[in-house]
This record gives C-alpha cells, sequence and structure tokens, in this order.
C-alpha cells in the first residue's frame, strides 16, 4: 500500500551530524483519489532515506508488515500533481456552480415566460369567446333577416296575386262600364262584390313600414357589429405592425450580438496569452523560489559545517586523540622511533589532505555545474525543459553522494591531524620542549575552514541576487495577474452583456412570432365573421331593395283602389238619378 511519510533523522552522539534515518507515516492511499490519515505517531526505519534531509516529504510502498518495497520517491511532484488535480476539479465544480445558476436564471426566466404566456392565452380566449359570441350574434341578425325576407317576400306574393285579381276585376268592370254607357244599368251584386274586393285590398296591404323598421334594426345591428370588426381588424394590423418593429429590432439586435460574440472571442484570445505569460511567470518564480530555497539551505549547511568542523577540532583535541593514542607506549618508546612514527603520520596527513582537498574542489565543481543547471532552467523553453531538469537531478543526486562520501573522509583526516598534534607535542616535551605548547597543525583544517567561508561569501552574493531576482518576477507577476483580471472583468462583463442581449433577442422573436400567430389566428377567425357579415349585409340591401319596390306597389295599389271606388261610386250614385227620374 502507498504511504505518505515525513523523514526523521535522530542526532547521532554529541548531537553533531545525522544519525539512521525513519518515516513517520502520515497518511495511505485507499483509492484513485482518496487518502487516508494514518493514526497516531507510526515511524519505520528506513536506511535508504539517509541522503534526504529531516522534514522531507515522500511516497513509500509498503507491505501489509509495514517492510519498505520499492524505491523511496520524494512526494514533491506528487503532491503538486494532487494539488493540480484538486484545483482542477475546484475548477470544474465552479464551472458546474455557474451552469447550475444559469439553469436556474433560464428556468426562472422560462417560468416567467410561461406565467406571461398564460395571461397572454386568457386574454386571447376572452377576445375569441367576445369573438364567438359577435358570431352567434351576427348568426342570429342573419336568421331575423332571412325570416324577414322570407315574410316579405310571402307578403309579396300575396300582394302580387291581389294586384292580378284587382287587375282582373278592374278589367271586368271596364267591361261593364263599357256596357253600362249603352245600358245604364249597374248589377247591385257586382257592385257589392266589387266593394267587397275594393275592401280586401284595403285591409290586406302588407305593413311596409313595419318590415321597413325592423330592417333598420338589423342594420344598425349589423352596424355596431361591424364596428366591432373594424377595432378587432385594427387591433390586427397593430400586432402585425408590432411584429414588423420586433422582428427588426431582432435583427439588429442579432448583429450586435455577433459584433459581441466576435470581441468575446478576441478578448478570450488575449486572455489565453495572458494566462500563458502569468503560467509562465508563476513557473520561473517556482523556479527562482527553489532556487533561492536551495541556496539559503546550502548557507545554513555552511555555516553548520563550519560550527561541527570547529566543535569538531575541540573536541578532537581533548578527547578522541586520548582515546585512540596510547601516550604512555609514547612516552617510552625511543626519540629516533617516536620521529619516524610521527614523519609517517605526517605523510600520510599530506596524502589523505590532498585526496580530500581533491574531492572537495571536485564538490565545488559539481555545485557551481548544478548552479549553471538551475540559471538555464529558470531561462529555457518549454522544449528544452525536461532535458534540463533531468541533468540537474543527475548531478543533484551525485553531489549528495559525494558529500555523504566526504563525511567520513573528512573525520578521517580530523583524527589523523589530531593523532599527529599529539605525537608531535609527545615528542616536543621528550626533546626538551617541556613547557611548549603542542603544535596543533591547524594547517590541513584552517584552509577547509577558509574554503568553506569563501564559499559561503559567494553563496550569500548567488542568495542575494536570485532575491533581487524573484521580487522583479514578483512585480512582473503582480502586473500580469492584474492584467489578466481586468480582462477577466471584461470577459465577464461582455458574456453578461452577451446573455443579456441572447435573452433580449429570445424574447423578442418570441414576441414577434406570438405577434405572427395572434395575426393568422385573428385573420382565420375574423375573415369568415367579415364574410359573413358582408353577406348578411347584401341579404339586408336586397330585402330593402325589395321592400322600397313592395312600397311603390302599395302606393300604385292605393290609386287604383281609390280610382276603382271613386268609379263605382260615380256609377252608382249615376245610376240612382236616372231611377229617380224616371
Amino acid at each position: 500500500m502507498l504511504y505518505l511519510a515525513e523523514v526523521q533523522k535522530q542526532k547521532s552522539g554529541f548531537g553533531l551530524g545525522s544519525g539512521k534515518a525513519e518515516l513517520k507515516l502520515l497518511a495511505c492511499q485507499r483509492g484513485e483519489q482518496s487518502w487516508a490519515a494514518v493514526p497516531g505517531s507510526e515511524t519505520i526505519p528506513a536506511d535508504d532515506a539517509n541522503n534526504l534531509n529531516a522534514g522531507t516529504l515522500v511516497l513509500v510502498d509498503l507491505s501489509p508488515n509495514k517492510q519498505i518495497k520499492g524505491n523511496i520517491e520524494e512526494a514533491a511532484n506528487r503532491l503538486v500533481s494532487i494539488l493540480q488535480g484538486f484545483s482542477r476539479g475546484q475548477e470544474k465544480i465552479k464551472t458546474k456552480e455557474e451552469e447550475i445558476e444559469q439553469w436556474m436564471q433560464s428556468l426562472t426566466y422560462q417560468s416567467q415566460e410561461l406565467q406571461r404566456r398564460e395571461m397572454e392565452l386568457q386574454v386571447r380566449e376572452e377576445e375569441i369567446a367576445q369573438l364567438d359570441s359577435q358570431r352567434e350574434e351576427i348568426q342570429g341578425s342573419s336568421e331575423e333577416a332571412q325570416r324577414i325576407r322570407d315574410e316579405l317576400q310571402a307578403k309579396q306574393q300575396e300582394l302580387d296575386a291581389a294586384l292580378e285579381k284587382l287587375q282582373s276585376e278592374k278589367q271586368t268592370m271596364e267591361a261593364q262600364v263599357a256596357q253600362s254607357q249603352q245600358s245604364v244599368q249597374l248589377d247591385e251584386g257586382l257592385a257589392t262584390h266589387v266593394q267587397e274586393l275594393l275592401d280586401y285590398l284595403t285591409q290586406t296591404t302588407p305593413p311596409m313600414a313595419s318590415l321597413g323598421e325592423q330592417i333598420a334594426v338589423v342594420l344598425e345591428q349589423i352596424s355596431a357589429q361591424q364596428a366591432v370588426l373594424d377595432e378587432h381588424w385594427q387591433r390586427l394590423e397593430q400586432h402585425r405592425s408590432q411584429a414588423q418593429v420586433e422582428e427588426q429590432e431582432a435583427e439588429a439586435k442579432q448583429q450586435e450580438l455577433g459584433r459581441l460574440r466576435q470581441e468575446w472571442e478576441q478578448n478570450q484570445g488575449d486572455l489565453a496569452e495572458a494566462h500563458s505569460q502569468l503560467k509562465l511567470l508563476e513557473k520561473t518564480l517556482s523556479i527562482q523560489q527553489n532556487h533561492g530555497n536551495t541556496l539559503d539551505a546550502q548557507v545554513k549547511n555552511q555555516v553548520l559545517l563550519r560550527e561541527q568542523l570547529v566543535q569538531l577540532s575541540e573536541m578532537f583535541e581533548q578527547v578522541a586523540v586520548v582515546q585512540k593514542v596510547d601516550v604512555e607506549a609514547l612516552e617510552r618508546m625511543p626519540i629516533e622511533e617516536l620521529q619516524g612514527v610521527a614523519q609517517n603520520l605526517q605523510q600520510d596527513l599530506d596524502k589523505i589532505f590532498q585526496f580530500v582537498n581533491g574531492q572537495e574542489e571536485e564538490l565545488k565543481l559539481q555545485r557551481e555545474t548544478i548552479q549553471e543547471l538551475e540559471q538555464k532552467l529558470a531561462n529555457s523553453h518549454d522544449s528544452e525543459r525536461w532535458n534540463i531538469q533531468r541533468n540537474l537531478t543527475d548531478e543533484q543526486e551525485a553531489y549528495q553522494m559525494l558529500d555523504q562520501t566526504l563525511v567520513g573522509q573528512r573525520r578521517n583526516l580530523r583524527e589523523r591531524q589530531e593523532t599527529l598534534t599529539l605525537h608531535q607535542a609527545v615528542l616536543a616535551r621528550r626533546q626538551g620542549h617541556g613547557d611548549a605548547t603542542p603544535i596543533k597543525q591547524a594547517q590541513p583544517m584552517d584552509p577547509v575552514l577558509a574554503q568553506i567561508d569563501q564559499q559561503k561569501q559567494i553563496l550569500d552574493q548567488q542568495l542575494a541576487q536570485i532575491k533581487q531576482e524573484i521580487e522583479q518576477t514578483r512585480q512582473s507577476l503582480d502586473g500580469v495577474q492584474g492584467q489578466v483580471s481586468d480582462r477577466a472583468n471584461q470577459m465577464e462583463g461582455k458574456r453578461q452583456a452577451i446573455e443579456q442581449l441572447e435573452a433580449q433577442l429570445a424574447q423578442l422573436r418570441s414576441s414577434a412570432a406570438q405577434l405572427r400567430g395572434r395575426v393568422t389566428t385573428y385573420e382565420e377567425m375574423l375573415q369568415p365573421l367579415q364574410d359573413k357579415l358582408n353577406e348578411l349585409k347584401a341579404k339586408l340591401e336586397e330585402v330593402s331593395t325589395l321592400l322600397t319596390q313592395g312600397q311603390e306597389t302599395e302606393g300604385h295599389q292605393q290609386q287604383a283602389v281609390t280610382q276603382l271606388r271613386d268609379l263605382l261610386m260615380g256609377l252608382m250614385n249615376s245610376q240612382s238619378a236616372e231611377l229617380a227620374a224616371s
């Protein structure tokens, strides 16, 4: 199972150097993206971690009995990958939240639009009910007009029959009048029959005035219905004009939307470029900070190393030589032999010093190589970065291995130096220099300390330079972050403007479509009503014409009846006068 652990090192004797390394288990992997904290402070020994600094986070694969399997891997890259994955997950969550918010706003808008359409539908239903009522009224008026027309036609037929009969009687009467001129004799029965016919014609005259009033009422109703229909036709034209206006506004907003989208895409490209520059600066800053941390750690190591060298010098002067050199044997040894031993120790010390000094020079060269690679990495392109990083890792590993190797060699050098110093001190005392201070032979240690001081000075200069570069990069980063923020705000403003314009465009198109549908519905409903009303009006005008003709016929009928009545009365009076004269 894979564990995340922290490297811990126990202090060695006298509080100097690093002891054996241990791994403190912090968390274990439960799944591909799931980690669980390890309870307590469980640690396991790990010799392979001796070359790692205390506090370093590592990934280690452990068996069920907590045995290390495979190599120990530094967790920095994996943690960065996990944090990047977490960051991408947060961005996805934020994106989903924005989408949910947009959906909620869309649902709210759709709900409001649905309520508005329901209200419009209610209004349309009321208008349809009103049109249905008008259609029923028109239908009733049409039926009434048809009834009047039928009644008028029936009366006209009766009037025509009466006129024909009256014409026949008139002809008969005229024949009788002609005959009476020869024989002034008028049959009393015929006179009575003619009188009855005249009375019948007078009584059966159709009520033309009443029919005219009914037709006038119906025409008034038709005019009222036409006025209502004219209002609806006017409203239909208003809807048609409004639909045309909204369609033109929608077309203008569509063009404006296209322009805003083009600007948004251009700004998106600028923002992507700014993000790339920002990431490059962040990467540069991270590399510079890592380089600074490395230099700072090296400076601290130089200080610590110098302190340890000083402490080791003092300790070995006082303890180490006493523990390893038999001073009494040196006191009993012949002077010539003691001189030979001292000379041999001096020769061995010189050889070891030369070897250690060469190793220190090689370590210095590797450190300079690491600094050059770090500088190249900071200024490299993406295509070269991987190779430089790999070379830098190899050099750092070689540097650590050589530095670990030199730890024992430096200790051996100090021990031999102190042993030689003790031999020389005993030899000097036996040669008669008893009150002379033992010679410490500080020459091999002093150059090392001087070299450490020189290296620390160089590192301090490099650290100051990298801090200055970090500050410059941070200023550049702040400027680019400000640009990114401003462009992001501009993008957000344009995005909101686009969404608002899209909503307005959708509303205009929906409103225009509804108006077009309403115009179509009105036309489909109003045109049949208008046709029916026009047909009814035409019928009523035809009835009115017949009524006028009937009124003219009625006048002629009354005139004929009056003439016949006068003629009959003249004949009857003439006959009465003749009878009285005879």
